[in-house]
């Protein structure tokens, strides 16, 4: 009989708002099925985020604070990394490539110093929804846990920005963020698109992209506070 790796246990809080605007969605079978195979995944492998973290883009940013959405495609898979908010790691944890570029074209774009940590909570305190399309991943095994339901969820959640809000700007980086414009409703927000900063494709087009000075211009052009980018 395998040993348990961890709690298996998937009951983790979302934030007031966002449980309502998605309610429909928990009660949905793709849904229960999700929850099931993350149950017995738990059973034998490991999960990061950790489950108290895997809603944190929500719990971070209420559905009402929303002013920019970064989307992800899923969590990072070392140990110690993810923590629920999509291109962020913990403090204390060394940044991966993909941060380190984006850290370097706001540098460049607007000027700040590149802090040392990755941590990107700040951001996502001012209304910057750092949404992974997947929530969750198994140890050391990138996209494991991609067509299990997850997209359906993000979907959903995407698509409830778009419906009920308004100027929302959206920063689709790569061909997989992208995708998810059917999304989005063009006339109602303000949609940024460039290659994905790793370090694969970020010289095709995502330095120089200067996508986080025309994100505050978009904002300042609607009267809403623009985004302090700076980490430190």
């Amino acid at each position: 009989m395998a040993v348990p790796l961890q709690s298996v246990t998937i009951n983790p809080q979302i934030e007031e708002s966002w449980k309502i605007i998605l309610k429909d969605e928990f009660q949905k079978d793709y849904f229960l099925k999700l929850k099931e195979f993350l149950i017995e995944e738990k059973k034998h492998q490991i999960v990061f985020p950790p489950s108290s973290m895997i809603f944190n883009a929500f719990n971070f940013t209420p559905f009402d604070k929303v002013k920019v959405v970064i989307l992800g495609q899923d969590p990072y898979h070392g140990p110690g990394q993810a923590h629920g908010l999509c291109f962020s790691v913990p403090n204390g944890i060394q940044k991966p490539p993909s941060l380190v570029n984006i850290l370097k074209e706001i540098h460049t774009d607007l000027g700040l110093s590149i802090p040392r940590g990755g941590n990107l909570e700040k951001w996502a305190k001012q209304g910057v929804l750092l949404l992974n399309a997947t929530l969750t991943v198994r140890a050391h095994q990138a996209g494991s846990h991609q067509k299990k339901g997850w997209e359906q969820f993000t979907d959903a959640a995407i698509a409830a920005i778009s419906k009920e809000q308004t100027g929302i700007v959206f920063l689709l980086w790569g061909a997989y963020a992208q995708a998810k414009v059917v999304l989005i409703d063009r006339s109602k927000h303000h949609i940024l698109t460039s290659p994905h900063p790793s370090p694969l494709s970020v010289t095709r087009g995502f330095y120089g992209c200067k996508h986080f000075s025309k994100t505050n211009e978009f904002l300042r052009m609607q009267g809403k506070p623009e985004i302090d980018w700076a980490l430190e």
